[in-house]
This record gives structure tokens, sequence and C-alpha cells, in this order.
């Protein structure tokens, strides 16, 4: 019985994690075993880096898929605040791995500079499986940009959704993110290679094959350093958004018997966020009265489900306007 539960326990935890990172992962394999194939066949530095850029993505993805699965672990007695913040140690692998396979990349770009008459062929084999990797790329990008868009809960639909997706991807979950901006790389890299490709076969612009490879590895440095960047923060401890700090003081604030926020501290980690908060109640309220208030409210944060745990004090009204809901400038 115990293995049963245990097994149904890992079942259900398989079945919350990162459906993005996921799906990303088992494209990304096939689509650069089919693509370096055709590097290998067909011998363009275009295709190369695309390959370079498929295996980062698709080992990239399944780490981020790992942790989003540790990450949806509950609490613990020695790890009482969860285990959020495992997803942006996974993160900071798959940057590692992306680094240096656009250190590669790079390394290959400035060889098809330095030889730029290595001589390339099988131009329909390219353009077959560079079209297939913008296919399957682009289909992984807008399965990511719909994640955003739920997950940050904003009303898009057709194309406004990815404006929306780029204005708030900051606040969507860390392998979204991730699988988003890698996606976003690998689809315009997609259509690099397949230019140089074009190019190159009907011209004797030889050099665009280094740089379109080179393009390519300046895209996954960036990603690199813009993934690192924030699970760097994550790991650290950030404050939430100041939207979703503004949503849930007006959660706060719709019982009738509060009268202000004295304090209030809102931790995310990963796509949870933490908070703790002290707030102000009308004078005159019983002791039991005060706390059933207090955990009417506790439970009515606890409804949305990105808040993972709320602790709230209460405190009478002291008559002074404590709660700023302006952004405070830095």
């Amino acid at each position: 019985m115990e293995s049963e539960s245990k097994q149904n326990s890992f079942i259900d935890l398989l079945k919350k994690g990162n459906t993005s990172s996921a799906a990303a992962a088992l494209g990304n394999t096939g689509i650069a075993i089919i693509k370096g194939f055709a590097a290998i066949t067909t011998g363009s530095g275009a295709m190369f880096a695309s390959t370079m850029h498929s295996i980062a993505d698709a080992v990239n993805q399944a780490f981020v898929f790992a942790g989003s699965v540790l990450a949806e672990k509950k609490p613990t007695r020695r790890f009482p605040t969860g285990f959020g913040r495992v997803i942006n140690l996974f993160c900071m692998v798959a940057v590692i791995v992306v680094t240096v396979m656009a250190y590669e990349t790079l390394l290959e770009g400035f060889h098809l500079l330095a030889y730029p008459s290595a001589e390339s062929h099988g131009f329909w084999l390219n353009v077959i499986v560079l079209l297939l990797s913008v296919t399957v790329d682009g289909f992984v990008l807008i399965k990511a940009t719909k994640e955003i868009i739920h997950e940050t809960r904003v009303e898009a639909k057709g194309l406004a959704i990815f404006p929306q997706a780029f204005k708030n991807v900051g606040r969507a979950a860390p392998p979204t993110r991730l699988v988003f901006f890698e996606d976003l790389v690998a689809t315009t890299g997609a259509f690099l290679a397949l230019l140089a490709v074009i190019v190159t076969s009907l011209t004797s612009f030889a050099l665009l094959d280094g740089i379109s490879t080179l393009l390519i590895g300046l895209l996954m440095i960036g990603v690199a350093f813009k993934v690192g960047y924030d699970n760097m923060v994550g790991l650290i401890g950030v404050s939430a958004p100041r939207d979703v700090e503004d949503k849930i003081a007006k959660i706060i604030f719709s019982n009738t018997y509060v009268t202000d926020i004295y304090q209030m501290r809102i931790l995310q980690e990963g796509r949870y966020y933490h908070v703790e908060g002290l707030i102000e109640l009308r004078a005159g309220l019983t002791l039991a009265d005060a706390d059933d208030i207090k955990f009417r409210i506790r439970d009515s944060l606890l409804v949305e489900s990105e808040i993972a745990d709320v602790t709230i004090g209460i405190i009478e009204d002291n008559g002074v306007k404590n709660w700023n809901p302006e952004p405070v400038n830095p």
C-alpha cells in the first residue's frame, strides 16, 4: 500500500510539472537528431549551429521539467517553505549547458568566416529539416506563450497573446520563461539558418554561412545571460511584482473590518508566493471576532492557486494610513 501511495504521489507530481518544458524537451530531441544527421550529411555550418542549439534546448528543458516536478513537492518539517527554489537551481544548470553550446557555435562561426570556401550540399535536405524545425519550435513557442497568459491570468486572444506574453513574461514561472526565450531564439535561429542555406546555395556569398552561425551563437549567449540573471535573482529571493501585491492588498481590503495594512511582504519562490502581513482592524472588536476575521482573510488569499502560504498578524487601527498603493521610486 505504501509503495502504491508513493507511486501515485510521483505520478501526481509529474502531472503538475511544467508542460511547456516537457513538450519542448521531446520536440527538440527529435529535431536535434534530424538536424545532426543533416549537418553531417551536408556540411552546412548554419545547420551545425542550429543542431547545437536544439541539443542545448533538449537538455535544458529536460532538466527544467525535472526541476518543475521536484518544485511541486509539499513542504516538509526540514523544508517548511517548500521546494519552489529548486527550479531556479535546475535552470542555472540549463544556463551552463546553453553557454557551452554557444561557445562551440561561436567557434564554428569563426572557423567558417576564416575558411568560407568549405562546400555544403544537400540543399533540399537542409531546407526540409529547417522548415520542420521552424514548425516544431514555433509550435512550442506558441504553447509557451499561451502558458504565460494562463499563469499570469491575462485576458488575451489571437495575435494579442504575443505582445501580452512579452509584457508579462517576468511574472511567469521560471521554466515557462526559459522555454519561451529559448524557443524564441530557436525559431529565429532556424530562420537564420534557412536563409543562410538558401543564399549560399544560390549565390557565391559563402560568408553568410559563418555570419549566420555567429548570430545564432550570440542569440544563445543572450538567452543564457537573461535566464541566468532571472534565476540568480530567484535564488536570492525576490519580492512579488507590484500588480501581484496590489491584487493581494485588494483581497485583504475586501473585508469591511480591515482599515489598513500596517506592513506586508510577499516573497516569490518559483511560481508561488509567500505572504506575510500585519493588518489593522476596526477598533472595538473582541479578540474572538478579530481572530475569525484574520482566518477569513487568510482563507480568501489561499484560494488563489499561486499563493503557497499566508501568515497574518492583526492590530487595532492606529489612525495612521500606512499602506501606499502607489509604486515607490527607487
